[in-house]
């Protein structure tokens, strides 16, 4: 039991470390912000709309992978 919530916390802080390190880069390339090309940000007087759509689709599948390796390790 002990050794399962040893390996659970090593998989956080694996996840955390990963998603630190993955803000990081993004933040290096996106100095006014945006993370990916593929955002939509529409400016109108007063209004300021923002449609992260590429950053949404980057993500999905790192969150999707990152969840499938984890049930996969459980296994």
């Amino acid at each position: 039991m002990i050794a399962q919530f040893g390996r659970l916390l090593m998989l956080i802080g694996l996840t955390l470390a990963l998603i630190g390190a993955l803000i990081v880069v993004f933040a290096r390339y996106a100095p006014d912000g945006r993370l990916l090309p593929g955002d939509i940000v529409i400016r109108r007087d007063g209004l300021v709309i923002y449609l992260p759509l590429a950053t949404m689709i980057v993500l999905s599948i790192t969150l999707s992978g990152i969840l499938w390796f984890i049930s996969h390790m459980r296994r």
